[in-house]
Parts: C-alpha cells; sequence; structure tokens
C-alpha cells in the first residue's frame, strides 16, 4: 500500500512538472514588445509619462483661450508657431504626434529626452533639451487644445516642400 502511494505521488509530482507550465517561449511571446531603448509601443507611440492614450473630442475654444495664455507663459520663449526658434515650430504638430506624446512631453520632458527616440532625434537637431516648466496636468491639456488650433500656413508648408 505504500509503495503505492508512493508511485502515485511520484506521477502526480512528475505531472505537475511536465506540461502545465508555460515555456520561456511563451512567457517572451506574452511580454510586452519592447523596443532597443527598452520602450514598450505604447511608450513609443504616446511618450513616457503620466498619460496614457488619450481620445480628444470636439474642440474646446474655452480650453484652447486657456491654453494660449499659458502658452504665452512657458513656451514662446523656446517655440515659434510657424519657425524655429530653440525649440522647433509648433504648428501643425498635433498632426504629427499623438495627443498622449504631447502631454507627455510638455510633463515629463527630462524622461523623454533621455529615453525616447524621437526626442533623442530631436535634441540632436536643435541641440537644446526641452525642460520641464512646472506646469500642471491641466495646463498640459490646456496647451495641448491650443496646439489643436495652430495649422500650418501655406507660406511655410511651401517652404517645407522645396
Amino acid at each position: 500500500m505504500i509503495k503505492k502511494t508512493g508511485m502515485v505521488l511520484i506521477a502526480a509530482l512528475v505531472l505537475m512538472n511536465c506540461g502545465g507550465g508555460e515555456t520561456e517561449a511563451a512567457k517572451e511571446a506574452a511580454a510586452p514588445k519592447l523596443s532597443p531603448e527598452g520602450l514598450t509601443q505604447e511608450q513609443l507611440k504616446h511618450g513616457i509619462g503620466p498619460i496614457g492614450a488619450l481620445t480628444l473630442g470636439p474642440q474646446d475654444d474655452a480650453l484652447a483661450a486657456t491654453g494660449a495664455e499659458v502658452f504665452e507663459l512657458k513656451c514662446v520663449a523656446c517655440h515659434k508657431i510657424d519657425e524655429r526658434l530653440v525649440g522647433p515650430p509648433l504648428a501643425g504638430i498635433t498632426t504629427k504626434r499623438s495627443p498622449a506624446f504631447i502631454m507627455n512631453m510638455i510633463l515629463n520632458p527630462d524622461e523623454m529626452v533621455k529615453k525616447h527616440p524621437e526626442v533623442k532625434a530631436m535634441l540632436a537637431e536643435f541641440y537644446v533639451p526641452m525642460t520641464f516648466q512646472n506646469v500642471t496636468e491641466d495646463d498640459a491639456r490646456a496647451i495641448l487644445e491650443y496646439l489643436r488650433t495652430l495649422k500650418v500656413s501655406e507660406a511655410s508648408d511651401t517652404s517645407e516642400k522645396n
């Protein structure tokens, strides 16, 4: 009887350790794909920071007006609308970057500059890293709403094509 119980116990242990567990390949397939910088696809698309994917509704003119005021206080030293200053021109930025990316760049520029490949490329082009301007998430959202109102002018659009 003891011999039979021992055999059943050994068989149960063998079965528990065989088959039912995940293989390393299955674990890797289930893990999020990381870029060479160690960023997930979500971080590559939406940036690194407190804002995840963000869906915007119709343009909010009151929020955009608030954003214009915050932009004037915090951003105009480095950014113009249609031309390069210290940083890139911002007209049309909302067609190039996701809303979350823009907000994360405003809210978390230090980490974005250090880790995000597109921001590293911008640093190589503009030479000066964007600095945190002590804005809140509400300020950043208002700035984003203001940026949504900025369209690329035909003059700068034609000069980019030439």
